[in-house]
């Protein structure tokens, strides 16, 4: 399949176009940019640094990938920017190359829809198949996994982690880590329950998905940290063998930062 560039469209010699690649009225691709097949840039798209893009991106107008980050500390390294395949970018987003403060990559999946006006700090990586709303802002180091969707106007503090099938509301200030599958909406952000629809949608067995849902309210309940409630006895021997209950609970151990609070 052909390529299609616009006339006005300005490309740097270095640049790598695969087959089908359209750009489209003046769009600006720098030299140690990679893009597979078939990904529109529709116009006024700005592609810079070490950028890679995968196969069946849309890029829509007033985009920007891959320029510096906005940290005092970079100094021009040759840090990169990766996106996978099958993406929308609505108009004026922006992507941020990473720092060697991190792994130095600025790093987006595959099969999600970003909406306008959304920012992607450095370093932030980012997975599959979700869906973020217009405005959000995530911030450096961030990580949220796959199937996520996050209402818009939503800001995200750095080195948040946000766990896969999550749901958060419009207008969230997330300052704590979301759990994997939890619904969690606030100014400053707070676990309401469950993603019970996600989990359906996701092929999740209905007895698997109340266990985790007795689990949640349960913690929610205790005394305890949620910390110290995942590691009693009891609690393991009674949910030990529900994947996502598993899942749910790792995600706890591992945050550094903790889980966001509960809705009271």
């Amino acid at each position: 399949m052909e390529t299609k560039i616009h006339p006005s469209a300005i490309i740097e010699k270095g640049a790598e176009l695969d087959s089908g690649v359209e750009v489209g009225p003046f769009c600006l691709i720098g030299e140690n940019v990679k893009i597979a097949k078939n990904t529109k840039l529709l116009s006024h798209v700005v592609i810079d640094g070490h950028t890679t893009i995968g196969e069946g991106n849309t890029i829509y107008s007033f985009a920007s990938i891959g320029r510096p980050p906005q940290d005092l500390s970079y100094k021009g390294e040759p840090t990169q920017t990766v996106i996978g395949d099958n993406n929308v970018f609505r108009e004026y987003i922006s992507v941020h190359r990473g720092t060697l403060k991190d792994k130095g990559i600025t790093k987006i999946g595959s099969n999600s829809l970003f909406m306008a006006y959304v920012h992607f700090a450095h370093d932030t990586q980012i997975g599959d198949k979700l869906v973020i709303a217009n405005a959000c802002n995530i911030a450096g180091h961030v990580k949220i996994d796959d199937r996520v969707i996050i209402g818009g106007g939503t800001n995200i503090s750095q080195f948040i982690s946000i766990g896969r099938g999550a749901y958060i509301g419009g207008g969230s200030g997330i300052d704590r880590d979301i759990p994997h599958f939890c619904t969690a909406y606030g100014n400053r952000i707070k676990l309401k329950g469950i993603n019970i629809i996600g989990l359906k949608r996701q092929g999740f067995e209905r007895d698997e998905i109340s266990e985790l849902v007795d689990f949640h309210r349960t913690m929610e309940a205790s005394a305890y940290s949620p910390k110290a409630f995942i590691s009693k006895p009891e609690i393991i021997e009674m949910y030990g063998k529900n994947q996502l209950v598993k899942m749910f609970s790792d995600f706890i151990k591992e945050s550094e930062i903790g889980i966001a609070p509960f809705m009271s």
